[in-house]
C-alpha cells in the first residue's frame, strides 16, 4: 500500500480496534468462550484493518495521479504562456497531427475544416478585450480560442458570437494522448520543497501552539466517545509533540 501518511496508518488502527471492540462485544453477548470471542474480534480486526487499508490506499493514489496530472498541466501552460508563438503553433500543429486531425498552418493561426485555431496562452485568464480584438480581426469566421483559462466576461462574448473555447484540460488532454508534450518545458522543472524542508516546517517551534491544541481537543472528544482509545492515544501523542516541538524544535521559518 504505498501513499500512506500516519494520517492513514491512525485511521487503520482505529477502524482495526472498532471492529475489534464491537465484534468481541456482539460474541460476549452470545456467551461465547472468552478465548474464542478474543480469536473471532481479532479476525474480524485484521478484516476491517486490510480492508480499510485497501480503500485508503486506493483513495491516496488516485489523489497522488490527481495531482500529479494537475502539475504537469499547469507545466504545459506556463510554457505555453512563455514560448514563442510560432513554436507554440508549430508544438499545437504537430499534436493535432499526431491526434489524425486535418490540421495545417495559415499565417499566423492554425486552420483545421476551415476552422481557425488561435492561440491565445497568457498567464492572466483572457480578458474580454483580447476576445474583443480579435474578433475584430477575424470577423465572422468560424474560430477556436486555445487559451489556459478566460474571464466569465470573454466566455460570454466568445460564446455570443458562435465561437469555439479550447481550455487548459482539453490542450493538456490533447498533447499528454499524442505524447507530444514539448521537451523540455520552460520552467518544467521547478525546484520542489525537499523532506528535510517539510519536516522543518511541520516541526518548527511556531508549530507547538497547533500541537498542543489539537491534542487537547481530542482529549476533550474522548469523553464522549463510545471508543475513547483512538482520541486518547493521538491526544497524548500530540501533546508528547506539543512540548518537544517547543523544547527542541527547529527554529521558526516562514
Amino acid at each position: 500500500m504505498k501513499h500512506f501518511t500516519l494520517a492513514d496508518v491512525l485511521d487503520v488502527l482505529f477502524y482495526s480496534l472498532s471492529a475489534w471492540l464491537v465484534s468481541f462485544g456482539i460474541l460476549r453477548y452470545f456467551r461465547l468462550n472468552v478465548w474464542l470471542c478474543v480469536l473471532f474480534a481479532f479476525l474480524f480486526a485484521v478484516a476491517a484493518g486490510f480492508g480499510s487499508g485497501l480503500l485508503l490506499s486506493g483513495s491516496r493514489q488516485k489523489k497522488v495521479r490527481t495531482k500529479r496530472e494537475r502539475e504537469d498541466r499547469d507545466a504545459l501552460m506556463l510554457h505555453l504562456a512563455l514560448e514563442k508563438e510560432e513554436r507554440v503553433r508549430a508544438s499545437l500543429l504537430t499534436a493535432l497531427v499526431a491526434d489524425g486531425r486535418e490540421a495545417n498552418l495559415k499565417g499566423d493561426v492554425l486552420e483545421e475544416k476551415g476552422v481557425l485555431l488561435v492561440p491565445l496562452f497568457t498567464m492572466e485568464p483572457l480578458s474580454a478585450d483580447s476576445v474583443a480584438g480579435l474578433l475584430r480581426t477575424y470577423g465572422d469566421a468560424p474560430l477556436t480560442v486555445l487559451c489556459n483559462a478566460l474571464s466569465d466576461e470573454a466566455e460570454r462574448l466568445l460564446l455570443r458570437f458562435g465561437k469555439g473555447i479550447l481550455r487548459a484540460d482539453e490542450v493538456y488532454s490533447l498533447f499528454s494522448r499524442t505524447s507530444t508534450t514539448p521537451n523540455p518545458l520552460i520552467c518544467g522543472q521547478l525546484p520542489r520543497r525537499t523532506v528535510r524542508a517539510s519536516l522543518r516546517r511541520s516541526f518548527s517551534k511556531k508549530n507547538a501552539r497547533p500541537f498542543f491544541v489539537s491534542g487537547l481537543i481530542l482529549l476533550i472528544m474522548s469523553l464522549f466517545t463510545l471508543f475513547p482509545v483512538y482520541y486518547l492515544v493521538s491526544g497524548c501523542v500530540l501533546l508528547v509533540t506539543a512540548v518537544l516541538v517547543r523544547a527542541v524544535g527547529f527554529a521558526e521559518v516562514t
